[in-house]
């Protein structure tokens, strides 16, 4: 039965040799390393280099596009006409019984345009206004959008950091029970544990290595999630530095709360949406006033196509114009259009409120997060320290016969769970607090 059993064994270990030197996390760090990324070198790479970033900037050169524009309107515009006109008959006219010619059969025509806006009912000067203020919502929206990539590189360094443990406690579990399993079978071979014992450790030798290729898939998914933030090779092996455990920090929630009402992007978005409102309702009340404006302008007409040549009147002429234009009626539209934007107004408003207090809830909610993290981290220190305490004694107990095979797998358990809450605890608290400084609306 015993060499049955040794038999059964040489295929395990054989399964467990061919594990360890084909698992992609070995073949990764078989390689040669990079240069280990810093997590502020990496949030450098992703703002200055991230396709959302630059959509971003692309907007605010198109808002300062806009603007320019607005400006233009105030400036004089010109335009040059050119016509050819052939009459069927020459256009005479009777001085008692004769037939004068007054025109000729061909014309030709052209002239030249000056329009200088004097007066539009404030019109120009709102359009202008509301382009300036969408320079401002675009800086804004770049300041969002900067923050969110913030956090999310934060957090995807953070999920390598916390793989890449559990990777190494996933590691040390192999290890250790792949050295129970021999003191198992050293055990058996002297008849001093049953058969069952020795199938508990290679079956937990087993899960074991399962649960570290698992982990080591972990490590790559959290590696190719941040090199798609910094836009490079999706398979690159990226090698992060990892961070020192963070000090106790002291934070007030009312001044976090007033701090994040104070900075968020998107109140300040809403306030200028607001006020690009008051801006649209004096577009639409500018049809209330008439609109004025200053013509100039420079003609030529003659018979030929140069127009050099004219037998019935002045060649040339010029004239200045001062034009006024007023629509005095019009079913009361403009009172229609005033009040729907006052409406609109009046929603964005109460949208503001519901906005200020869900960033109140939010800030909340994190710091809360952040404080319970705190926590776990201390009492999963103390834990982390019983568990390896218990798995040394157990271990020395199982060599000395004193403890049972059970006792060992329950030892290592417990030290795994203890080592993965540590330090799930830890990166989560950085976590937590990168979540912190994006609700108050910092980097």
């Amino acid at each position: 039965m015993r060499h049955i059993l040794k038999l059964s064994i040489i295929p395990v270990f054989f399964i467990f040799i061919c594990t360890i030197f084909c698992s992609p996390v070995f073949a990764d760090n078989s390689s040669p390393a990079d240069e280990k990324l810093t997590l502020p070198n990496a949030i450098k790479i992703a703002i200055s280099d991230n396709f959302i970033i630059r959509e971003a900037v692309e907007n605010k050169k198109r808002a300062v596009m806009n603007k320019q524009s607005a400006f233009k309107n105030f400036l004089p515009k010109a335009s040059a006409n050119y016509r050819y006109t052939r009459l069927k008959e020459t256009p005479f006219g009777v001085f008692g019984t004769n037939k004068i010619d007054v025109s000729d059969k061909d014309n030709y025509h052209w002239d030249v345009t000056v329009t200088q806006p004097v007066f539009t009912g404030f019109a120009l000067s709102s359009k202008y206004n509301m382009a300036k203020l969408g320079i401002e919502a675009k800086k804004i929206e770049k300041n969002l959008t900067t923050l969110d990539i913030v956090k999310m590189v934060k957090t995807a360094y953070y999920n390598i950091l916390l793989a890449k443990k559990i990777y190494l406690v996933s590691d040390e579990s192999v290890s250790n029970l792949e050295s129970h399993k021999n003191n198992s079978e050293n055990f058996f071979n002297q008849g001093m544990i049953p058969y069952n014992d020795l199938l508990r450790a290679q079956v937990s030798l087993a899960d074991s290595i399962q649960n570290r290729e698992k982990a080591g898939a972990r490590v790559k998914m959290a590696v190719s999630a941040l090199n798609t933030l910094l836009e490079i090779d999706i398979n690159k092996n990226t090698q992060v530095e990892d961070i020192a455990e963070p000090q106790n920090l002291s934070y007030d929630l009312s001044v976090l709360s007033k701090k994040a009402v104070n900075n968020r992007s998107e109140l300040k978005l809403l306030h200028l949406a607001i006020e690009n409102i008051d801006n649209s309702i004096k577009i639409v009340q500018s049809s209330r006033y008439p609109q004025v404006s200053m013509i100039a302008a420079y003609e030529q007409n003659g018979d030929n196509p140069g127009v050099t040549n004219n037998d019935f009147n002045n060649r040339f002429n010029s004239s200045l114009t001062l034009a006024a234009s007023w629509s005095f009626f019009e079913w009361g539209k403009t009172k229609t259009d005033t009040s729907a934007y006052r409406h609109y107004k009046r929603s964005l408003s109460a949208k503001l409120k519901t906005v200020e207090n869900n960033i109140r809830m939010e800030t909340k909610n994190a710091f809360l997060n952040l404080m319970v993290a705190e926590k776990n981290i201390k009492t999963s220190k103390v834990s982390l320290s019983q568990a390896k305490e218990n798995w040394r004694i157990t271990n020395l107990q199982y060599k000395q016969q004193i403890a049972t095979s059970t006792d060992v797998l329950d030892a290592r358990t417990f030290l795994t769970n203890a080592e993965t809450n540590y330090y799930s605890a830890l990166y989560g608290y950085m976590i937590s607090l990168a979540n912190l400084q994006r609700a108050v609306g910092e980097k």
